[in-house]
């Protein structure tokens, strides 16, 4: 595990919910996964999708391990519209790192339900960047992909 995500376990909270050793309202559940109601939601039907081996964010999480969380995310997204909660649209957010506003730090999905008018805005200052730096940017990643090959 990287940046000492068993070190991180240790008190974590949604550690101990996986292993519910502390409360939650959990919706859905498997051997890999245990999806339950955030208690600070942004809108009611508010999810988190969180794996239950402790991994801090995306570098730390497995591809098999990862690769469930989104779909049961999108079982959650269908569930969440199919529900009696009406609602009218679904955000999907992933804070990985605090400078991507992650206050817990266990790797966990958001699954958000949306309504008209429920306030929640994400609105970012978006500048139109130069096609070059554009292409500069490209390159960075595509170097990044072709090291971990």
């Amino acid at each position: 595990m990287a940046r000492n995500a068993r070190s991180a376990a240790q008190g974590c909270i949604f550690c101990a919910i996986a292993v519910r050793q502390a409360e939650a309202s959990v919706v859905h559940e498997d051997e890999t996964i245990v999806v339950f109601m955030d208690l600070n939601p942004v809108t009611p039907g508010h999810l988190l999708v969180v794996p239950r081996k402790h991994a801090v964010g995306l570098e730390d999480l497995d591809r098999v391990t990862s690769a469930h969380v989104w779909s049961v995310g999108h079982d959650m997204a269908q569930a969440l519209r199919r529900s009696r909660m009406g609602c009218e649209g679904i955000n999907v957010l992933l804070c990985d790192g605090e400078a991507a506003f992650q206050t817990v730090f266990h790797f966990h999905l958001h699954v958000i339900p949306r309504y008209a008018g429920d306030g929640w805005t994400v609105k970012a200052k978006s500048l139109k960047r130069e096609r070059s730096l554009l292409d500069s940017d490209a390159q960075a990643i595509k170097d990044a992909i072709a090291s971990t090959d």
